[in-house]
C-alpha cells in the first residue's frame, strides 16, 4: 500500500498538529508527513522508563532536523507499574525470537498508546489545534492491541466526546482528527515513504534494548521489522549494531 500526499493536506496552513514522536523510523517518518503536509508539527515524547532509553536522544535529533515547532520530553515512569512489559520491567527479557502469531508479546506496555495519546490530545486542546498523528502500525508490528485502526478511531471518536472542542464543534472542519497515515503500509513502504521525505534513517533508534549509545541489538523483534524493511525497501540500512 502506499499513500496519494496530494490528497491529505492540512486542513489549513500552518495548523498546529501534535505528533507522537519515539525517535524511531515509523514515528519519524509520520513527523515528516505532517510538516510536508502543511501542519505545524509539535512533537510529544514520553520518558516512561523504558529500558531503550537512547530513543528519547533521537527523538531530539529527528525533531531538530525535521523542524518541529517545539519538542516536549513528558516524565511519566511506568516502571512504577510492576510487571507487565519487557520494556519497563527488567525482571523479563526482551525476545530475541517471534512470539506466537496470535499471542501479544511480553513487549507490550499496558495502556501505553492511550496514556500517550490522551497527553497529546491535551496539548493539541490548549495549542487550538485539531489534529493528532500516530506512528500506529497494524502490518509489519507486533501484535500490540493499541495498533489497530479500529483502536485509532475509537480513540477519535473519544477524543470528541471527552473535549471542549469536541462537544462544541458541529462542523467536521473542527473536530478531533487522530492521524494514523501509516497503520496499513509495510515496513518497506514507510521506509520509502521515509526516504522521500527526507528523513535521515541514521538519526532514529528502533532496538528495544539499544545501548545509551544508541547501538541496535540486531536480535530483538524491532530490529529484525527494521532490517527486513530495509532489506526489502532497497535501502542501505544505517542502523548502527553492537
Amino acid at each position: 500500500m502506499s499513500i496519494d500526499i496530494s490528497t491529505m493536506r492540512a486542513r489549513r496552513d500552518h495548523a498546529p498538529a501534535v505528533v507522537l514522536l519515539s525517535g524511531g523510523l515509523d514515528s519519524a517518518t509520520v513527523l515528516a508527513l505532517a510538516k510536508t503536509l502543511g501542519y505545524a508539527p509539535y512533537a510529544l515524547s514520553f520518558r516512561y522508563g523504558q529500558r531503550h532509553s537512547s530513543e528519547l536522544e533521537a527523538a531530539v535529533r529527528v525533531a531538530d532536523a525535521l523542524g518541529a515547532v517545539r519538542h516536549e520530553i513528558i516524565d511519566l515512569d511506568l516502571r512504577r507499574f510492576v510487571g507487565g512489559s519487557a520494556l519497563t520491567d527488567d525482571a523479563y527479557a526482551v525476545p530475541t525470537s517471534p512470539g506466537l502469531q496470535d499471542e501479544i508479546p511480553i513487549t507490550y506496555v499496558p495502556a501505553r498508546n492511550t496514556i500517550m495519546l490522551s497527553v497529546a490530545l491535551g496539548w493539541a486542546e490548549a495549542l487550538g489545534g485539531h489534529d493528532i498523528f500516530f506512528g500506529a502500525n497494524a502490518v509489519d508490528y507486533s501484535g500490540y492491541p493499541d495498533c489497530r485502526p479500529e483502536y485509532v478511531e475509537s480513540f477519535e471518536a473519544m477524543a470528541n466526546l471527552a473535549t471542549k472542542v469536541g462537544v462544541e464543534s458541529h462542523e467536521d472542519e473542527t473536530r478531533f482528527r487522530v492521524h494514523a497515515p501509516i497503520v496499513k503500509m509495510s515496513k518497506a513502504e514507510i521506509i520509502q515513504l521515509g526516504k522521500s521525505l527526507g528523513v535521515d534513517f541514521a538519526q532514529t533508534v528502533s532496538c528495544y534494548q539499544a545501548t545509551t549509545e544508541g547501538l541496535a541489538c540486531g536480535q530483538c523483534e524491532s530490529c529484525r521489522l527494521r532490517q527486513e524493511g530495509f532489506a526489502a525497501a532497497g535501502v542501505d540500512d544505517p542502523t548502527l549494531y553492537v
